[in-house]
């Protein structure tokens, strides 16, 4: 009964053929899509089927198809292969080599076929696995012995069937793995947590909101996402493929699996793809949350995400490079170049002088993660990503040069407008001290990137002597206080009173000693670049005292007693001239600001130095003296002078 049953079924296919097919081509495609579709109607049946219809429509001389009226006949299928059928329509004797073809074609339909996954089922998984492998090892003995061409094409395209289904099956057992791979650190696994922050939604990037990661500290950590037995899988998946020579298919269709992971984890990092055109257009306070998530982000996927995917990867495809290689550079590229493009945009953006410091921890974070990528990108495919990164890396080191550069012409431009109230300190004057003072804070950073390029370890090719003043950041800072300098010393020109500008040149000549005293700033800069600079606020504030007391002490000068002394009047005079002088000065002195404690009290005891003892002296002369001495008034006495003194340069302190 079976064999009457495949026996009408074939002789309805054989009806169905003759009736569609209009030519050997559509002819040849029908029968391929029956023996697909049923492994009863494989081809070696069919041609069977049509030689024995063949022989009796020979016997039968053709009749009824002579008429002139008659029906036009269907067109005759076409003729199985020649190797099969050479030169008659009996089925020749079929080899072992079609049988063995015959009966993998009916095994492994059953598995392509099927709607579920083959490796749902271990048992399908391994009778599917051994009958690929028969049909590789079948293949490869068709094309060494090339004598039966029309079998190889049939026995090819069982095999890309197969490779197709393979191919399907590889990517659902790394999309949806039977055991679920433990949580990453940070976040990289979706738990539903409270220690994810959100961003999306409202904002264009997304209909629901994503997820964020909390940051890392800890980057000695290697993702597992999938499990062992699903990896064992993978692997025996992908060694088939190579073997039949889908290697290529094999890596495209692992690193499409794997890229929806490694786009999501890095969304999850809370960093959005942005252009150079937007990063250039971005305020920087919004560039400033960009580079504070990108920095952590950095490093989680080169230190963590990459080098976890490296290793997955590896083992997935243990002894079959290059295709290991393929698929991992294939799946981790386009993140890794949007972290990289970022980076760029902010070399390549303004340079203002407040960007130094996110520059500077952008530029420490890609340094620090290059020694560790070689391991990584040790293969040709990954190579050039590697070098990405160093050029990044590099970019980010001339952009900081730039930044300096920027500092000073940012000094140069300062205009010399509007004079400091009171000689007091300059706002340009403490903008720099304190740039430069938190600058130095990353010392040994900005003394690699003064020194050159880097080299291939990912450090500057130059050792670093940290206690050089001579160093490439020591002879740029020195430069940039000698611009400050100059501007100062402009801006002193502003003041019409030369007293006024000498206080104006100490106060910020000191403030300059200050900051680099208690800073880096001191080691870079020298000794003898102090000394230097203490003198000149020592000169400024002896120019100070002959410009403002010089001609009260002049006039305090009574010469010897007895024969040619001064007379009392003329003395009387003096004293007179002193309290205008005074009186001049204080009013207009104790407005003036010295900043600094001790250099007020220096400036101070200078002027008492210089005044008291003529005006103590003067004073005594002119009690003593007998024309004045019971009729004399003393509108100061010597502590009262003393006391006003003492209140000058307080400004509105007073």
């Amino acid at each position: 009964m079976a064999e009457d049953g495949e026996e009408k079924l074939l002789a309805t296919v054989q009806h169905i053929v003759q009736t569609l097919g209009s030519s050997d081509t559509m002819t040849e495609d029908i029968l391929k899509v029956f023996s697909n579709y049923d492994g009863r109607l494989s081809l070696d049946k069919i041609y069977a089927a049509r030689g024995a219809v063949a022989a009796a429509a020979g016997g039968g001389g053709g009749g009824g198809g002579g008429g002139e009226h008659s029906m036009p006949a269907s067109p005759p299928l076409p003729p199985p292969p020649a190797a099969a059928v050479p030169g008659s329509s009996a089925r020749p004797p079929v080899t072992s080599m079609e049988r063995t073809v015959r009966t993998l074609d009916r095994q492994i339909s059953q598995f392509v076929t099927m709607d579920r996954l083959i490796w749902a089922d271990s048992g399908d998984a391994d009778a599917f696995l051994e009958a690929v492998d028969d049909l590789i090892g079948t293949v490869q003995e068709l094309d060494a012995a090339g004598t039966n061409r029309v079998l190889l094409d049939r026995a090819d395209e069982l095999l890309s069937r197969c490779m197709a289904r393979l191919e399907d099956e590889f990517r659902a057992l790394i999309e949806r793995p039977d055991d679920a791979a433990p949580s990453a650190p940070g976040g990289f696994a979706s738990d539903g947590s409270d220690d994810e922050e959100f961003y999306g939604g409202a904002d264009g990037y997304g209909d629901e909101p994503i997820p964020i990661a909390k940051p890392v500290t800890d980057y000695d950590v290697v993702i597992d996402a999938l499990s062992p037995g699903s990896i064992a899988n993978v692997h025996q998946i992908s060694r088939r493929m190579v073997d039949a020579g889908f290697g290529r298919e094999c890596a495209e269709a692992y690193a499409a699996a794997r890229r929806g992971f490694v786009d999501e984890s890095v969304a999850r990092l809370g960093v959005r793809p942005r252009t150079a055109e937007e990063v250039h257009a971005s305020p920087w306070e919004e560039l400033e949350f960009d580079i504070a998530r990108w920095i952590p982000a950095f490093n989680m996927v080169f230190r963590i995400l990459i080098p976890s995917e490296r290793r997955l990867c590896d083992r997935v495809f243990d002894g079959l490079a290059p295709f290991g290689d393929l698929a991992f550079i294939a799946a981790v590229r386009t993140q890794a170049l949007q972290l990289i493009s970022f980076g760029d945009a902010i070399s390549s953006s303004s340079r203002s002088p407040e960007r130094l410091f996110r520059v500077v921890d952008m530029y420490e974070a890609v340094r620090d993660i290059l020694p560790d990528l070689d391991p990584v990108f040790s293969d040709p495919y990954s190579a050039a990503l590697r070098a990405e990164v160093s050029a990044v890396c590099n970019t980010l080191g001339s952009s900081i040069k730039g930044i300096f550069m920027e500092l000073e012409n940012l000094i140069r431009r300062d205009p010399a407008r509007v004079a400091t109230p009171g000689g007091g300190i300059h706002p340009i004057t403490r903008y720099v001290m304190n740039y430069l003072r938190a600058a130095c804070g990353s010392r040994q950073t900005l003394e690699e990137v003064m020194e050159g390029d880097l080299g291939a370890g990912g450090r500057a090719s130059a050792a670093v002597d940290p206690d050089r003043p001579t160093s490439s950041l020591a002879v740029h800072i020195a430069w940039i206080m000698d611009v400050l300098h100059k501007n100062l010393d402009t801006k002193s020109k502003i003041y019409r009173d030369p007293s006024l500008a000498c206080i104006f040149l100490m106060n910020n000549g000191k403030y300059i000693i200050q900051k680099v005293n208690d800073s880096e700033l001191g080691v870079l800069l020298g000794d003898d670049w102090i000394k230097q600079l203490s003198t000149r606020v020592r000169r400024w504030s002896m120019d100070y005292q002959r410009s403002t007391w010089g001609k009260v002490t002049t006039v305090l000068q009574i010469g010897g007693s007895g024969v040619g002394a001064l007379p009392a009047k003329a003395m009387l005079q003096k004293l007179r001239m002193f309290n205008t002088y005074f009186e001049e000065i204080y009013a207009v002195q104790s407005e003036w600001v010295i900043a600094d404690d001790q250099l007020r009290m220096d400036v101070r005891a200078a002027v008492e130095d210089s005044v008291m003892p003529a005006y103590a002296a003067l004073i005594a002369r002119l009690k003593s003296a007998p024309e004045t001495g019971r009729d004399l008034y003393i509108k100061y006495t010597p502590e009262d002078v003393e006391a006003h003194i003492h209140h000058l340069f307080e400004g509105a302190a007073k």
